[in-house]
C-alpha cells in the first residue's frame, strides 16, 4: 500500500510548474551546445546558466559527491556520466539528464542527441535508437493519461519498443536496474515507475500523482556495469544507449508534462492525447 503523501495538492502541483520549466530551459540550452568540438563540460556550463537565469538551482549538485548540473552520457554510457573535457565527435550519441530545484520543488528530465556525421551506417542506427526511446516515453505518458494504475505505463513503454524493434529488425534492450520515480520536494520519491511490464498494478493514477518517466534503451544487451568513476553506467557489450525523461503531473483536468514548454502537446498528439494546463 502506498502512502497518500505520494499525491500532491493542487497548490503543490502549481508550485512544480516553474522548476519544470527551468529544467526544460537547461536542456534546450544543452541541446544547442551539443555539437562536434564541444566538451561535455561546455554543455554542463550552459545548462547551469539556463537554470540560474530562471531563478533556480541545480538539484543534481545536491546529490552527495556530485558536483555538476547535468549527467552527460556518451555512446555506450547509459546514465550518470560525469561532464569532463571529453570532446564530442560527429556520430556521437549523447544523453543529457538535468534537474532544477526552485522554491523547494524539483524537476527532472533527459534528452538524447545524435551529432550529425560519423559512420554512415552507425549514425542512422543511433538516430533510430533515440527516436524509439523518445517515442516509448511519449507512449508511456499517453498511457498515464488514461491509466487506472501506474504500472500500465511500463507495459506501454515495452510494447512500443518491441513493436518498433520488430519493424526495424532490431532487438533493443530495456534497462531494468534503473527506473523512473516519483518527484516533488525531493528529486527521487515514491513510487517507482517501471519501464517494462511487471505483475503488480502499482498505485492508483489520480490527481496529485507526479512522476518522472525515463526509459533507458540500448542497442543490444541490457547488461551494464559501473565505470571506475563510480558513477557512469555503461553497456557491457559496448552498444550505444539512449535516455529520455519527463516529469509529468496528473491533475483534475488531465495530465501536464511539467518539463516540456508546451506541456507535452506535440509529443502526445500522435497518441490522441491533449494535455491540460494545471489550473
Amino acid at each position: 500500500m502506498f502512502r497518500s503523501s505520494i499525491y500532491k495538492t493542487p497548490e503543490q502541483l502549481r508550485l512544480m510548474v516553474e522548476p519544470g520549466l527551468a529544467t526544460a530551459a537547461s536542456l534546450a540550452a544543452a541541446r544547442a551546445k551539443i555539437v562536434a568540438g564541444a566538451s561535455t563540460l561546455d554543455v554542463d556550463a550552459v545548462a547551469e546558466a539556463a537554470i540560474i537565469a530562471r531563478g533556480g538551482a541545480s538539484n543534481f549538485k545536491l546529490v552527495p559527491g556530485y558536483r555538476h548540473t547535468i549527467c552527460a552520457s556518451v555512446n555506450d554510457e547509459v546514465v550518470h556520466g560525469i561532464p569532463s573535457t571529453r570532446v564530442l565527435l560527429p556520430g556521437d550519441i549523447v544523453s543529457i539528464d538535468s534537474g532544477a530545484i526552485l522554491g523547494g520543488w524539483n524537476g527532472d528530465s533527459a534528452i538524447t542527441v545524435v551529432i550529425p556525421g560519423g559512420d554512415a551506417h552507425e549514425t542512422p542506427r543511433r538516430e533510430e535508437l533515440s527516436r524509439v526511446t523518445e517515442g516509448s516515453l511519449w507512449a508511456g505518458i499517453a498511457r498515464l493519461a488514461r491509466a487506472k494504475h501506474l504500472n500500465e505505463v511500463g507495459d506501454a513503454i515495452q510494447t512500443y519498443i518491441e513493436n518498433e524493434g520488430d519493424a526495424l529488425g532490431q532487438n533493443y534492450g530495456i534497462l531494468t536496474e534503473y527506473i523512473g520515480h516519483g518527484i516533488g520536494r525531493s528529486m527521487h520519491e515514491e513510487p517507482p515507475v517501471f519501464n517494462y511490464r511487471v505483475r503488480q498494478k502499482g498505485p492508483d493514477v489520480k490527481p496529485g500523482l507526479v512522476v518522472a518517466i525515463e526509459p533507458m534503451v540500448v542497442m543490444h544487451s541490457p547488461e551494464t556495469y559501473v565505470k571506475d568513476d563510480e558513477w557512469t553506467v555503461a553497456t557491457s557489450d559496448g552498444g550505444a544507449a539512449s535516455h529520455w525523461e519527463h516529469t509529468v503531473a496528473v491533475h483534475a483536468g488531465g495530465v501536464w508534462v511539467l518539463t516540456a514548454e508546451d506541456g507535452g502537446a506535440a509529443g502526445l498528439a500522435p497518441f490522441g492525447v491533449t494535455p491540460t494546463p494545471i489550473a
